[in-house]
């Protein structure tokens, strides 16, 4: 399966106009941002699950990274509420589940082979207009709040994705609300203002560069 898996271009993917795509375990949802590979594969995923529902328990070879959206998610190490910033490294193990239901945006098979960090941030109260959740030599995540109106510019010399969590910006003639999310390549560049209500963004950077060598 190969879902927005040409790296060298802009990609944008609006929330209301992709599908839920069940997975395979029963009540839990899935829409494809970007994707190479089937079950087990290079993932980009907005993942939703319903109450009561949850995974079996398995290893993350390539490692996971996940924002919480919705609701709480958990695992064996705790409860994870909205906001909640999370890298499970690669070797990681876990069975996680959603008692009253969860929405998370999720990342597997994108960790550096060596890493062996795990992060629990919560970020759900956090005001700072930059907020460093992660930085290594390969990768740089961040959320940001931009005041409304605020013209933001920048070249994403490694790739960049963004991703609304609250409010939304304007990048030349397109919006982007609540979970949308935007990819660009390396050398692209975002020219954006944001919206009357201001905008909260999750921000990755720097982690493209191989995806187009390759």
């Amino acid at each position: 399966m190969r879902i927005n898996a040409d790296f060298s271009q802009r990609v944008a993917v609006h929330f209301d106009d992709i599908p839920w795509v069940q997975s395979p375990a029963a009540g839990v949802e899935r829409k494809m941002l970007d994707r190479i590979g089937e079950e087990v594969a290079r993932a980009t995923t907005i993942v939703r699950f319903a109450p009561g529902s949850s995974f079996s328990a398995h290893t993350h070879d390539g490692g996971e990274e996940y924002l919480v959206l919705d609701g709480v998610f958990q695992d064996e190490t705790g409860d994870f509420p909205v906001g909640s910033y999370v890298r499970n490294p690669p070797t990681s193990r876990h069975a996680p589940a959603a008692a009253d239901g969860a929405m998370i945006l999720v990342k597997l098979h994108q960790f550096d082979p060596e890493d062996r960090q795990t992060v629990h941030i919560d970020t759900a109260e956090a005001q700072d207009p930059h907020l460093p959740l992660y930085s290594d030599p390969h990768e740089d995540v961040c959320l940001v709040n931009w005041a409304p109106g605020l013209e933001v510019s920048f070249t994403a010399e490694g790739g960049a994705e963004l991703f609304v969590l609250e409010g939304g910006y304007q990048d030349g003639d397109e919006n982007f609300g609540r979970w949308d999310w935007l990819r660009l390549p390396p050398g692209g560049q975002l020219d954006a203002k944001a919206g009357p209500d201001g905008a909260r963004v999750w921000i990755k950077s720097g982690h493209l560069t191989e995806m187009v060598k390759n």
